[in-house]
Parts: C-alpha cells; structure tokens; sequence
C-alpha cells in the first residue's frame, strides 16, 4: 500500500468506440433516407445517342430546361417549384436576366425521347432569345459496338 492507504490507479490505454459506432451508424441512416430525396427534377426517358461523352456538369452549376413527353417545359434553377411546367414568355423572361449577369453559365436541354422534335427546337430557341451562346444537350449513352476501322 502507498503512504496515506491510497492505492495507485492504473490509467486504461484503450479508446472506447461504441460511441462513434453510434454516431456513425445515425449518419448512414440519415443518408439512406435522405439520398432518394436529392434526386431533383422532371423524370424523362432520355434518346440515347453514341458518341463521346463530353465533362460531366454540375447541375448547381448549369442552367438544364426539361422538355416532357407531353411537350411542356421546366427549369431545374429561377422557379420556386422546379416541378410547375412553364410558359413560353415565362422562360424567356426568366432566363434572359441570369444569362445577362452570367453570360458563360452553361445551358442544357433535356427532352423526352418520345417528346416531337418541334418542341425541343422550340425549347432550344427560346433559350437563344434569352440570349444562351450556345444550347447543349443531355443524353444516355448508347450501348452500341463500334465499327472496326481498317
């Protein structure tokens, strides 16, 4: 025994993890809920068309006008409910302030594969009378086998 009837106490040199088991357990709950929620949008049946894929863009970061398979338009940024189709005028009248301060924001259009041709021209002119330099468009790729070149 030590003087005074005190014991030494030995210190434990072990962490205790149950409580970041804990915790990371609530954050894979937490991000299985919420990760189905984060997909935003309209859904279409994107055509799917070969070629190269070209960079990968960040939705936050371009300007994407949907077109349905019943011909109606949605913007994915500039309206409170991303999922109300929009009017003609309202696109134009919408898009053409953001592309005046952001003139190098990227603009995209994303059309229905069983959507008529003649409303994603019309989408796409609409986006140039707002003043877009250039429309791209977004596509699934297509699974198909490439020529063999000789």
């Amino acid at each position: 025994m030590a003087a005074g009837g005190r014991q030494k106490r030995r210190l434990m040199g072990e962490i205790n993890v149950v409580p970041y088991i804990d915790v990371m357990l609530v954050l894979l709950i937490i991000f299985m809920v919420t990760a189905p929620l984060l997909t935003q949008g309209i859904e279409v049946n994107l055509p799917k068309v070969g070629g190269e894929p070209v960079e990968q863009t960040d939705p936050d970061e371009s300007l994407i006008m949907t077109v349905d398979r019943d011909g109606r338009f949605y913007l994915n940024k500039l309206v409170e409910n991303p999922k109300e189709p929009l009017e003609s005028e309202a696109i134009v009248n919408l898009v053409a302030p953001v592309l005046s301060r952001s003139p190098d924001l990227k603009v995209l259009v994303e059309a229905d594969a069983d959507v008529a041709y003649g409303h994603v021209a019309l989408a796409m002119r609409l986006l140039q009378d707002a003043g877009a330099p250039s429309v791209g468009m977004i596509t699934d790729p297509e699974e198909l086998p490439r020529p063999a070149r000789e």
